[in-house]
């Protein structure tokens, strides 16, 4: 399957969200539907998959807001409907970031599923650092309140870009 773009073609990120000292990014559940093993790719969503194409992009940095490079920034989610694969790796993947903590993944933006608001599941693992697992979510979904895990502090900064979306978060990491 050909990704849907090339990682040159996403829109770039403007500028870190962050202010020293920063509170660090709060964890949340991994959820069950973690699967060990995705492989590296900033291209999540293929051509031929349906819904609404989105950029998540953004920065790492340390609580002095400082840019970590070569941070592993790991997403899973669901696709448009809700289903998550949980027999292969469709919308699951890594890319490390560069020198500017930045990152940029290419997806579609996920369905609800009962009882969860569209969300974006991430773990993020600094070099030699500890593991950041948490979710981010989009501001103004009318299921962010009936989601009991939902925390607004994990709200993507979204922008339309024609008929796709660019979801932005800088993930702040306690060491």
């Amino acid at each position: 399957a050909a990704p849907s773009e090339s990682a040159a073609a996403m829109p770039a990120v403007s500028e870190i969200d962050c202010a020293a000292p920063a509170a660090p990014t709060i964890e949340q559940t991994e959820g069950p539907y973690y699967k060990s093993g995705a492989p590296e790719s900033a291209n999540l969503a293929t051509d031929s998959m349906p819904g609404t194409r989105l950029t998540f992009t953004g920065y790492v940095v340390d609580r002095s807001c400082a840019p970590i490079a070569n941070a592993k920034v790991e997403t899973w989610q669901a696709d448009a409907t809700g289903a998550y694969d949980n027999a292969g790796f469709s919308l699951r993947g890594w890319v490390t970031t560069d020198a500017a903590g930045r990152f940029t993944i290419g997806t579609v933006v996920p369905g609800e599923y009962p009882g969860r608001t569209e969300h974006v599941h991430v773990k993020v693992t600094p070099p030699g650092g500890a593991t950041l697992t948490t979710q981010v979510y989009f501001p103004g979904s009318t299921a962010n309140g009936e989601d009991g895990i939902y925390d607004p502090s994990l709200d993507l900064v979204v922008i339309q870009d024609g008929d796709a979306v660019v979801g932005t978060y800088t993930f702040v990491l306690a060491s």
